[in-house]
């Protein structure tokens, strides 16, 4: 597969062949997954968001070297802040609030959306500031902490002023509306009735896409060049100049701004946002994602991601029924079964594929020359 990318960039009407096929695809996958059912077209629309998650993260761990474990903080920031502006409790909690807003707090997605990004990239600078000089397993422990201490603090938000509703989480949050269409509502369109889940689909999916585009475009600037400089020697990165403070920085600002957006999307999505939703678990997941695919990687991390938040759900909806028809009885759930298969996913990557299942090619080596090698190995 990593022969592709090179041949289709020397191939301009391939590549507009292959550019038109994926988009055909993308926009029939909700339309062919809402025949076994609405469940799936949901399923869709969260492995948009894991991949927005994964790419995010991508941009720590990946560009940067800087190994994260609490970057579901930057998820739960984004997704509470649009729920805080769009959703009653801030109202029913300071006086002033309904005099300013008599109708109540619904602040258009166009102010919601980037200020949860800015809030969360402002949570970035706070992590990234104090580790500036830490890294591998002592930088793990201190993001841990800090993704722990957002869920804490989150959870007991609760008195003496009521603002996050503690372990109840909040309810009645604003769906999205965008020129005039609600997405929480089932629309005509040209005689075809869309879904709700089918607009947040195809809106998660269009943000995704820009993720993509600004995470390759990020890739192939001076400052991604200065992230991967840090990510293979700190000591000669400074050497030659670069600011490492500022580009670790950044790397921890873009990436929890990725982290705030998806949150805002999740909120507006489920239209409930709870402490539960993200745990430590979450956090796993999404490096695992990252891993799996290929660190550093952009389009391995997409597969990476989809892998990880398609096939679990999967295994939810025929694993059981399978064993119920195998051995009459449900041996192991399907919960446990995932997780299982987690870990046994990770193991072999560790030990057969250490790089992920699509890596990033190595620097100075032509991918020809590279596979070649590797067969003759």
């Amino acid at each position: 597969m990593g022969l592709l990318l090179p041949r289709l960039s020397k191939d301009p009407r391939a590549a507009w062949i292959a550019a038109f096929v994926l988009a055909a695809t993308l926009m029939a996958l909700p339309w062919v997954a809402g025949q076994f059912g609405n469940a799936w077209i949901r399923v869709l629309a969260f492995a948009c968001l894991y991949v927005m998650l994964a790419l995010g993260l991508n941009i720590v761990v990946g560009f940067a070297g800087l190994l994260d474990l609490g970057y579901i903080a930057f998820y739960a920031v984004g997704a509470y802040m649009y729920a805080l502006l769009s959703s009653p409790p801030l109202t029913q909690q300071f006086s002033w609030i309904p005099h300013m807003f008599p109708d109540g707090l619904h602040l258009s997605i166009w102010l919601v959306v980037p200020f949860g990004a800015a809030i969360a990239a402002f949570f970035g600078l706070v992590l990234g500031a104090p580790v500036l000089k830490l890294r591998g397993d002592y930088l793990a422990i201190v993001t841990l902490g800090f993704g722990e201490i957002i869920r804490i603090f989150i959870n007991n938000l609760n008195s003496p002023l009521n603002i996050t509703n503690g372990p109840q989480g909040l309810t009645l949050i604003d769906p999205i509306t965008i020129a005039g269409v609600t997405f929480s509502k089932t629309i005509n369109f040209f005689g075809y009735e869309v879904s709700s889940l089918v607009l947040y689909y195809y809106l998660f999916l269009g943000l995704t896409i820009i993720t993509v585009i600004i995470c390759m475009r990020l890739q192939d600037s001076r400052l991604g060049r200065a992230w991967l400089a840090i990510r293979e020697d700190e000591i000669a990165a400074k050497a030659m100049g670069i600011n490492v403070r500022n580009v670790k920085l950044l790397a921890f600002a873009l990436g929890a701004t990725f982290g705030g957006v998806a949150g805002a999307m999740f909120a507006a999505f489920q239209q409930f946002v709870s402490p539960e939703s993200f745990v430590l678990n979450e956090s796993i997941i999404v490096l695992a994602m990252v891993v799996l695919g290929g660190i550093g990687h952009i389009p391995g991390v997409i597969v990476g991601a989809i892998l990880l938040a398609v096939l679990p759900e999967l295994l939810r909806y025929t694993v059981e029924p399978a064993q119920m028809f195998l051995f009459g009885t449900v041996i192991l759930p399907a919960e446990i079964l995932r997780m299982l298969l987690y870990g046994l996913a990770m193991v072999m990557i560790m030990l057969y594929r250490p790089r992920g299942l699509w890596p990033a090619p190595e620097h100075g080596v032509n991918p020809v020359v590279q596979l070649h090698s590797r067969l003759v190995a």
